[in-house]
């Protein structure tokens, strides 16, 4: 399983940013599929994901900001991120794993990471 993330870069607060993960050797749409972002300091953290069914799950930073979604014919899943505030900057990861929930930051397989910076 390799997951390539790509996408990040530097914007102005209020600006917004898509990351993309590409997934070979697993089928988007048969495992969670998640982004995790490390802050310099922070622990790092689920961001959002999608179950297999489809389902999402958002962390309350991303709620209203971020959509997950997914193109299972191009085995890519995407983040868009809108309103982007300095406390989002971070490294942001593609993860996978088969068990539940998306929320535990415990995953089997990483992308590597793409570096999102938000300027004030």
């Amino acid at each position: 399983v390799q997951l390539q993330a790509s996408g990040g870069g530097s914007v102005q607060a209020g600006g917004s940013l898509r990351l993309s993960c590409a997934a070979s050797g697993r089928s988007v749409n048969t495992y969670i599929m998640a982004w995790l972002r490390q802050a310099p300091g922070k622990e790092r953290e689920v961001v959002a994901g999608m179950y297999a069914r489809g389902d999402e799950y958002y962390a309350d930073s991303a709620k209203g900001r971020f959509t997950v979604s997914r193109d299972v014919s191009k085995a890519a899943v995407y983040l868009q991120m809108n309103d982007l505030k300095p406390e989002d900057t971070a490294v942001y990861y593609c993860a996978s794993k088969g068990v539940p929930p998306v929320s535990n930051p415990r995953y089997d397989y990483w992308g590597q990471g793409t570096l999102v910076t938000v300027s004030s």
